[in-house]
């Protein structure tokens, strides 16, 4: 369990080739609320507002005065690790071929007693350690049981370096990334963010290689940068770059877009609005059909397969903004569509994360006011959506208060956008 991944080494074809296989997923509906919040990246347990019991696992009611009122609410995850044991034997076809594993049984400070997988930085019981929780394989959520030395942004990270807790994170370090449009201030940020987080190998589209940009020939320059013709409303070219890269590419960033400003009204004609749905819906969907297939089939390469599609979609997919309203419209459609793609995904265990920033600090959104995202913020947020196994990223002040309050009421929140607050 100590050993540390490195770059993946050539296949032995002497070997029998994996299979995709995932942890088992079966989960009651009440426990789902548990994955609910490792897939925001949070630790949370059911508390009774009537005695205060923190109570694990998850229960429909307290298990000490039975109300049936319980609430999820995020814990520290600070405990102490009592026992443990190494397992070596499993009936369970994707455990048995990740032997040995370790487990222990930590005593939280908050109250409940748990089993929890063990980093491989964990020293030998007891000694304290910290609870994250982690999207597994399958999707559900598992709880991993760090070294108490490591922070809280430290502790995503240090994941990548287990040889099997690496498989539960999408961290990019020695894997290979396509960034769809390289052109864009954020599709450089991207690159840049992804060589400095380890990225073997960076692709960047570009969608009309005939006109170059400086920022596009600075990132070219990168060591571990290539930049590649891609051009999401072409069929042939998603074709042929899936064709070619397809079988290589780890992690997929979807950034293409186009974005206008106005609404209805505002805008005559369609061609805006056709422009919006080419790249942002129908993009996503031709890239679908050419890349999704062989990463599904790749996501039984241990720690170097297929893992992780990224979205960049928008909080207005969550409620329109009518000034923003058919760029709103189209985020929409691709956020629906988004949510059957990990749907098909998931059985190959590979993640489908959607980001759902605020506005940018570019050309499109002058008009609005701060605070507004830089685009090299907002690529460091992807990189650690990704490093935390996150499934849904809301990166911003703007798209956590949209969040909040879509959450509590969405058709207040639908009213108060009416009517421009």
């Amino acid at each position: 369990m100590s050993e540390t991944p490195g770059r993946p080494k050539r296949k032995n074809p002497l070997l029998r080739t994996r299979v995709p296989l995932l942890p088992p997923r079966g989960r009651s509906r009440v426990a789902l609320g548990l994955t609910a919040a490792a897939a925001l990246g949070r630790f949370e347990l059911q508390v009774c507002p009537e005695c205060g019991t923190v109570q694990y696992p998850p229960r429909e009611a307290c298990h000490r005065c039975l109300s049936l009122d319980l609430v999820w609410q995020a814990q520290s995850g600070e405990g102490e690790l009592i026992s443990e044991t190494v397992l070596h034997h499993s009936h369970d076809l994707y455990f048995r071929d990740r032997m040995p594993w370790r487990l222990g049984m930590v005593r939280l400070d908050c109250g409940p007693t748990l089993l929890a997988h063990l980093h491989c930085g964990v020293a030998v019981a007891p000694c304290r350690v910290r609870i994250v929780a982690r999207l597994d394989k399958a999707g559900q959520a598992a709880l991993i049981a760090v070294s108490g030395r490591f922070d809280i942004c430290e502790g995503a990270a240090e994941m990548a370096d287990d040889i099997h807790l690496r498989e539960m994170t999408c961290d990019p370090r020695c894997r290979k990334v396509l960034v769809t449009d390289g052109k864009t201030a954020l599709g450089q940020a991207l690159t840049r963010a992804f060589v400095a987080a380890g990225a073997d190998i960076v692709w960047a589209g570009c969608a009309e290689p005939w006109k170059r940009s400086a920022g596009l020939e600075e990132v070219e320059r990168l060591e571990a940068v290539t930049v590649v013709p891609l051009d999401v409303t072409n069929g042939d070219s998603v074709k042929s770059l899936g064709a070619a890269l397809g079988a290589k590419v780890d992690i997929l960033i979807n950034n293409a877009e186009v974005h206008r400003p106005y609404g209805i009204a505002a805008r005559y004609g369609t061609e805006a609005a056709r422009s919006e749905m080419d790249v942002n819906y129908l993009g996503l969907l031709r890239l679908a059909q050419e890349f999704g297939p062989v990463m599904r089939a790749r996501g039984a390469d241990g720690y170097s397969s297929a893992t992780a599609w990224v979205n960049l979609l928008s909080v207005y997919a969550l409620s329109s903004f009518p000034t923003h309203g058919t760029y709103s419209a189209s985020k929409a459609a691709a956020y629906s569509l988004a949510q059957c793609l990990r749907a098909e995904m998931q059985s190959a265990g590979v993640r489908v994360v959607n980001v759902f920033p605020g506005p940018l600090d570019d050309e499109w959104n002058q008009e609005l006011p701060p605070p507004k995202m830089s685009a090299q913020a907002l690529a460091k947020a992807i990189v650690k959506g990704l490093q935390d196994g996150v499934e849904d990223l809301f990166p911003g002040e703007v798209a956590q208060e949209w969040l909040a309050r879509w959450l509590e009421d969405p058709k207040i929140l639908e009213r108060e956008l009416a009517i421009g607050r």
